[in-house]
């Protein structure tokens, strides 16, 4: 009935899909496993993608070839640039979706994708021989051969639904969880843990009284994830912000007897950033309120979202409190909100490839990792597709460092840390979050993309023109000066320093009055001259001449630390020669197995002495 897979995919959430795109755009054959071929990217929880650290993400997927950025920008409602008063490091896309087309768009694109295979079915099981994955077996007994196998159950394995004091299996509402591959792995020595997320009620958007409620439109002119040619925004949709109040408390307190989290029903660690609006209340008793978004769910349904309100509560706790929040003194309930425990496996037990050091030819991805968020799985799940393709057709895996992406960053955290919570990336994770701007990934990334297959020789030509124009202004700005007599009027209208002789138009640029737009205002020669490159060529230049000297300093830095990785340590080495380490250094290394000094440096528990011990006894 079924071939032998190059790979299979259990999971089509957003990891499955990224993982199943990126094998098969590579070459692979490749079959999708899923519950339920109608919720294939589906939006569990907020119809919204990117944010702050997330927004570079998904732009880090798209520049290597992936599909988010692409799915993102095809149901977009609103578009939105985070932290704009801030530093260009900071600046963050994020973009509310439209949940059904989003869903609807991603399996297009899978279906329209040649070399992917789809099968409606739960796996209860994995086929193992000699320590090697070579299949799945389904709840039907089918036993399905591969060359490799990627998880990415999401919050499905042995998941419970509570709601007050009721509870149920599920792995999302209205749908059952899946069993039988946690108790598996755990009889093949793997570390299981258990962890809990939450979701809002949703609320019918008729009901509600936007006039008492503070408009979030998108930007005046909205940008988009993708570096292809998808289409910006003409008209969008917009969100909306209330606040809780004393009143909401007191009726949220009422059901904390009831409460799965504050009773010790769930014990699974749920994320410290997004936490229910319950333990908000509890742990910040302090605040008179807590900021409300009211985001809707598409264009054509009157479903809203309401977020910052996630809560297990009793449904009837939910109700009376929510009709307190100003603006919903008439709402009517959807369904109410719950939280959902899951089975999630310690990440440390990965490869930097995701593969498991298990079991070869297996990999995780997403929220079995102890991820939480659409992107951070997207982009675990493309990095499991890509490296399990790579090593069924013998080639190295693919890695990305610390200072090449976000992506780098949360599978290093991930395989050298672990996470006791929900992982959740921030952009202050990155340590070169300088050099990973939302503004450059795709002239990080894309030449890296195409060499794997995966970002098209359209796009890598794209790239190759944006450097030579950045190039090209760059250069012009350094030699290109102007004349005190023909500027110093416009500089004296934008209070900064007047000039005395002439001076290069970079110099002008570094002053943080003066960005792009005023040097057109400062100086007609100058105007002409910038008139000739895109929007997007200017910002790119001013950030890197603003930022240059940081930038350098950064990429050295970089250089210097990450020299540590060209120094391999075998997978079999034998840590326990090495009287000198640390115990504590010795068991997280016999556990994590790194694969360099530089990996073995940024383990949580093995210090700089432990490094420079192995380094030198390596050297030996």
């Amino acid at each position: 009935m079924f071939p032998e897979y190059d790979v299979i995919v259990v999971g089509a959430g957003h990891a499955g899909c990224e993982a199943a795109a990126a094998a098969a755009n590579m070459g692979s054959k490749v079959l999708l496993v899923t519950m339920n071929m109608n919720t294939i990217a589906q939006m569990s929880c907020n119809p919204a993608m990117g944010g702050v650290a997330k927004g570079q993400i998904v732009r880090e997927i798209d520049a290597l070839g992936g599909y988010s950025g692409i799915i993102s920008d095809k149901s977009m409602l609103q578009y939105r640039m985070l932290n704009l008063s801030k530093g260009p490091a900071m600046w963050s896309p994020r973009t509310q979706n439209d949940r059904m087309r989003f869903a609807e768009e991603w399996r297009l694109a899978l279906e329209s994708t040649p070399n992917i295979d789809f099968w409606q079915e739960m796996v209860s099981g994995l086929l193992v021989k000699d320590k090697r994955v070579v299949g799945v077996r389904t709840a039907l007994g089918l036993e399905i051969k591969a060359k490799s196998v990627v998880l990415t159950n999401g919050t499905f394995l042995n998941g419970k639904i509570h709601i007050g004091e009721k509870n149920f299996g599920g792995g999302r509402a209205a749908e059952r969880s899946a069993t039988g591959i946690t108790e598996q792995l755990i009889e093949l020595g793997f570390e299981s843990g258990r962890m809990k997320t939450g979701t809002p009620p949703r609320i019918d958007g008729r009901s509600l009284n936007y006039s008492v409620m503070e408009e979030q439109p998108g930007d005046e002119n909205p940008g988009k994830f993708s570096y292809s040619d998808t289409e910006p925004l003409k008209k969008q949709l917009s969100c909306w912000i209330t606040y809780t109040n004393n009143d909401v408390h007191k009726e949220l307190e009422k059901g904390f007897d009831q409460s799965p989290m504050f009773q010790g029903r769930i014990k699974g660690l749920g994320p410290r950033y997004c936490p229910s609006i319950e333990d908000k209340i509890n742990r910040f008793a302090e605040r008179e309120r807590h900021q409300i978004f009211v985001e809707p769910e598409g264009w054509n349904t009157v479903e809203i979202y309401v977020n910052g309100f996630s809560t297990s509560l009793p449904e009837n706790i939910q109700y009376q409190a929510i009709t307190k929040i100003p603006g919903f003194e008439k709402a009517k309930m959807f369904r109410p909100g719950y939280a959902i425990e899951y089975d999630f496996f310690p990440p440390t037990q990965l490869k930097t490839s995701l593969e498991t050091q298990l079991i070869d030819n297996l990999y995780f991805a997403g929220q079995i990792n102890g991820t939480t968020g659409y992107e951070e799985a997207a982009c675990q799940g493309l990095m499991a597709g890509i490296n399990a393709h790579n090593k069924v057709n013998e080639k190295d895996p693919f890695l990305l460092k610390r200072s090449e992406a976000y992506i780098g960053v949360l599978i290093d955290d991930l395989v050298n840390k672990g996470t006791q919570e929900p992982y959740r990336m921030f952009t202050s994770r990155a340590e070169y979050r300088i050099l990973l701007r939302q503004d450059n990934a795709d002239i990080r990334l894309t030449e890296i993309g195409h060499k794997l297959g995966l970002a098209s020789t359209e796009r890598f030509d794209r790239v190759i023109e944006k450097k030579k124009q950045i190039s090209a202004l760059s250069k012009e700005l350094k030699e290109m000066r102007v004349s005190p007599a023909l500027v110093n009027d416009e500089l004296t209208k934008l209070n900064t320093t007047t000039l005395t002789e002439k001076t290069p138009a970079v110099t002008l640029l570094r002053r943080p009055q003066i960005g792009m737009k005023d040097l057109k205002q400062i100086d007609a020669v100058l105007k002409s001259k910038l008139e000739n490159y895109s929007d997007e060529i200017l910002q790119q230049v001013e950030i890197d001449l603003k930022y240059e000297s940081y930038i350098d300093r950064e990429q050295k830095m970089a250089e210097k630390i990450e020299s540590l990785d060209l120094y391999k340590i075998k997978s079999d080495f034998d840590y326990d020669r090495v009287k000198a380490l640390s115990s504590e250094a010795r068991e997280k290394l016999k556990r994590i197995r790194p694969e360099t000094i530089g990996q073995m440096s940024r383990i949580s528990g093995v210090s700089p002495a432990d490094v420079s011990i192995l380094t030198v006894y390596l050297g030996k």
